[in-house]
């Protein structure tokens, strides 16, 4: 609990926003590895397909470091919440396989639709309004850059 407060601590100091305050408390990640590739899956995210698409398109096939530079100097909203992700998946990569950061690239991101949430705001006269809150699921697979040239070497 003291390094909860600890690490909300820095955060707070350094001036990051939180990643539940953009995205919400529904957050579910879910973190896998499996050969030399390290996925990471976030699910129910507040946002468009279409503007996380956008974000991603840019991103794909690119290498870690040049996503980060690109990803922390776009202007979107979408951009914070596939930052973390990719934060994840290198962290993953680098100590659960004990890959260089350096020679990861992304092999695989995609955004899919999520749940749409529908709720219905008040208007005059009794009346009600429906109110749609689209949700996306975001997939980003890391692959090294030498092991996965070594096996297309090998076929």
């Amino acid at each position: 609990m003291i390094i909860n407060l600890v690490v909300n601590l820095i955060f707070f100091i350094k001036g990051i926003v939180t990643y539940h305050s953009l995205v919400g408390d529904n957050l579910m990640i879910k973190n896998s590895t499996s050969g030399a590739e390290a996925k990471v899956l976030a699910q129910h995210i507040c946002m468009s397909v279409f503007k996380a698409r956008r974000i991603i398109n840019q991103i794909r096939g690119r290498s870690y470091e040049e996503t980060l530079m690109i990803l922390e100097l776009m202007p979107y909203r979408a951009s914070y919440p596939i930052l973390k992700l990719v934060y994840s998946a290198a962290a993953n990569a680098n100590h659960n396989m004990g890959l260089n950061k350096a020679d990861l690239f992304i092999s695989k991101a995609e955004v899919n639709g999520g749940t749409i949430v529908k709720k219905l705001r008040p208007r005059a006269q009794g009346r009600s309004y429906p109110v749609k809150k689209p949700t996306c699921h975001i997939t980003i697979v890391l692959k090294d850059k030498s092991k996965s040239f070594l096996n297309e070497s090998k076929i």
